[in-house]
């Protein structure tokens, strides 16, 4: 095991052993507080649900959190990759898999592990199972039982039945083939396409394209003893014998000769260069074995710079990655009581898929890549985080359903559905996400400044193995060495950049460049010197205003009002800006930004005004439009209050500047955020909830973010500091591994 994995193993068991332990918890939907509520919710009053669904049990969707509830049930004995570990070690996965439910499509899931590995006892178990739930999610359970197993429980069983090893990866590889046929101009039915790797996803692959309009004669399936034709007996069974096909053809080599396409569910190295040379003009290559392709983007290209390639890997454009379909094919499945999930609604998927990569990317998307994205041969798959998915991909699946007769409840008015389901998940809460794939994409320098530290060294250390850059540690070598020894990782020192003010070649240049700043506001050389050499954290700015670093992190060692006095000292404001602090808050998937919550104590109203300016800026860098709520204890002058003067001036203030956002105030926070409160005011210019709000002062703003901080289900990112001529962030003092991380990913990616 290389280091590498090791750190892995040992964050990730962390990650899990953290209390509460695992990734599950059940949270109750209907008010608990008092006796009536617990009268109502169980005995007597929920004997009248019981009798209603009794009479009628279609009802249980309508009481019942049957229909937003699904079960991810597998017996382990194909895990991972891992192989057969059994049902209790698969639990960690399938609670994975039922936090993506949740995560991606707001889809209630609860994992279950079966202790068998009779597929009739699987059967069963399920069936008996079945009121349970809206639908079944199979997982990690090997072939050929998966097959049995899924096939005869959807002809027993009234809800969908899904096998996502499976069809998951089947309908996200035809969303991409589909647009890799479109940019090469080609028909699925002239192509000729070999499949290596005939297992559950293999399959599902190959029927799935045949169902798209492939011609069988020309789609070549290959296993481990090389191309299943007609009459090969060896290592058949019923479902590999459907896809025989009459050919020459005896190995892998041999197929592939004038193919068109690849799909590869197999192993790494499978697709060697000649083969790849083999292929027709403008191939198409598929290569999802994880975690190493059957061959690399990099040695495709280099012997076919016609290729288009798709992976598993998120390191890779073009991911195939299943968390794209089956949440939100769940979701449209759900929301129309499907019976099933049948070929037309995986199609249908497929095809909105690929459309929605040749739309307009969205800023949140364009965002985590660091650049716009445009469909082509690195663009054919959309992003998981790409927030259009909630919404068009469950319409279109809810919409094969109901055309095919599969739904029970049809929905009529489609536009308001997809309102719905946008509503349901808030994209910004992709927010992390998107902002560390853009960071590793933009490979910036980051310098920590606090390296006495050991939370920013581990920080630094997994910046760097993230993938994300360069990380630059400022503290003494035999330091970080030991934090790294105590930290279980005695050989990971190659992989930072370790600097100090005593070994620096840049500590004169330094001097001078802050002297010169400073020297007309009461600073001698000797006290710029004693900063520079002595003061890890005006050092590390020194370096970042001298262009030796291209962001910084600090703040976990000082107060933030030291620090900041500091920084002052070596950086600028941007020309026409101030200094301010905002806090992202996400909760229950939606996203505000807070501000000032760090620098301006009590401010005026052209301070606010400012304030509100900074934070629309990062509302557009975080992918949000912003909606700017001015926030008082008085709504628009009621009650009467002397203190929201400031307010009303700032509000006149950005009026007067004709900014390009949406603002106004004075409000209380219910009008800002509720839209049934902000209606009773139907002068007022949001157009929705306020997304970003302006405290009156630095402590309302502190004393708020900090006590939502502590409550369940809430994060706060931030404060993130905007308005420094140079990109730096500023931890609190009791921030984590993690917290410091995040800060670092801000940093980089220049959001403040």
């Amino acid at each position: 095991m290389t280091d590498r994995s090791q750190q892995l193993d040992e964050e990730a068991l962390a990650y899990h052993f953290k209390a509460p332990a695992g990734k599950l918890q059940i949270t109750a939907t209907k008010p608990m507080a008092t006796q009536r509520d617990l009268s109502l919710a169980y005995s007597p009053g929920v004997a009248a649900p019981v009798r209603a669904i009794a009479a009628d049990p279609e009802t249980a969707f309508d009481f019942t959190a049957r229909g937003n509830m699904v079960a991810v049930i597998t017996n382990g004995t194909a895990i991972l990759g891992l192989g057969n570990l059994g049902a209790l070690a698969s639990k960690p996965v399938m609670e994975g898999k039922a936090v993506l439910f949740k995560r991606f499509a707001d889809v209630n899931a609860i994992d279950i592990e079966l202790d068998t590995e009779d597929p009739e006892e699987i059967i069963n178990a399920v069936k008996l199972m079945g009121p349970s739930f809206g639908g079944i999610n199979l997982e990690d359970i090997k072939a050929p039982d998966c097959f049995i197993i899924e096939q005869r429980l959807r002809e027993i069983m009234d809800i969908p039945v899904f096998h996502d090893d499976q069809h998951g990866t089947a309908i996200i590889c035809l969303a991409g083939l589909i647009n890799a046929l479109h940019l090469t101009g080609r028909k699925i039915e002239d192509c000729r396409i070999v499949l290596n790797g005939a297992g559950a996803a293999g399959i599902a692959c190959v029927e799935l394209v045949k169902s798209l309009g492939a011609d069988p004669s020309k789609c070549i399936a290959c296993d481990t003893k090389g191309v299943i034709y007609q009459g090969r007996e060896a290592g058949m069974n019923q479902w590999k014998s459907a896809h025989a096909v009459k050919t020459d053809a005896r190995n892998l080599a041999d197929a592939m000769k004038g193919a068109d396409i690849f799909l590869g569910v197999s192993a790494k190295g499978a697709l060697t260069d000649e083969m790849v040379r083999s292929m027709a003009k403008n191939p198409i290559i598929f290569a999802m074995a994880n975690p190493d392709p059957e061959i690399t983007p990099e040695e495709a290209a280099a012997i076919r710079p016609d290729v288009i390639m798709a992976t598993g890997r998120s390191d890779y454009p073009n991911q195939v990655n299943n968390v794209l379909g089956f949440p939100f094919i769940f979701r449209g499945a759900l929301d129309v009581n499907a019976r099933t999930i049948n070929e037309e609604m995986k199609i249908a998927a497929a095809e909105a898929l690929a459309m929605l990569a040749r739309e307009d990317v969205p800023d949140e998307v364009a965002a985590a890549y660091g650049a716009h994205p445009v469909y082509g041969p690195d663009y054919i798959i959309p992003a998981p985080f790409d927030p259009r998915l909630i919404h068009v991909i469950p319409t279109a699946v809810a919409k094969a359903a109901m055309e095919t007769g599969v739904a029970r409840r049809p929905i009529i008015d489609m536009e308001a559905y997809a309102h719905s389901l946008t509503a349901r998940l808030d994209p910004t809460a992709n927010m992390l996400q998107a902002l560390t794939t853009r960071a590793r994409n933009m490979q910036k320098s980051v310098v920590f400044a606090e390296g006495q530290d050991e939370r920013v060294v581990r920080a630094a250390l997994a910046y760097t193995r993230g993938g994300l850059g360069q990380a630059i540690v400022v503290g003494r070598v035999e330091e970080v060495e030991r934090m790294l020894k105590e930290a279980g990782q005695p050989d990971a020192l190659s992989e930072l950049t370790v600097v100090n003010a005593e070994t620096s070649p840049h500590l004169k240049e330094y001097v001078a460049a802050l002297y010169e700043k400073l020297q007309r506001r009461g600073f001698l050389e000797r006290d710029c010197y004693r900063r520079v050499a002595r003061d890890r954290h005006i050092f590390a700015a020194c370096m970042l205003a001298e262009g030796h670093a291209d962001a910084m992190v600090t703040g976990v060692s000082r107060k933030s009002a030291v620090v900041l006095t500091d920084l002052g000292r070596v950086f600028d404001t941007r020309q026409g800006r101030k200094v301010v602090g905002v806090s992202a808050v996400l909760a229950r998937g939606r996203t505000v930004l807070v501000a000032d919550t760090m620098v301006h104590e009590m401010p005026n109203g052209s301070e606010l005004a400012d304030i509100a300016e900074q934070s629309a800026r990062v509302a557009r860098r975080l992918g949000l439009e912003p909606r700017v709520a001015l926030l008082s204890y008085s709504t628009f002058g009621y009650p009467i209050s002397e203190r929201s003067s400031n307010l009303r001036d700032a509000v006149r203030i950005l009026e007067e500047r004709g900014v390009d956002f949406e603002f106004d105030g004075e409000m209380a926070a219910d009008v800002a955020l509720d839209p049934v409160a902000m209606a009773a005011y139907p002068f007022c210019r949001l157009s929705g909830p306020a997304n970003v709000l302006v405290m009156p002062a630095r402590h309302s703003a502190s004393i708020s973010t900090k006590m939502l901080q502590q409550l369940e289900g809430t994060t706060v990112v931030g404060p993130i500091l905007t308005g420094l001529e140079r990109p730096v962030q500023v931890c609190s003092m009791s921030a984590t591994v993690s917290e410091i991380l995040n800060m670092a990913v801000i940093a980089a990616t220049g959001v403040g």
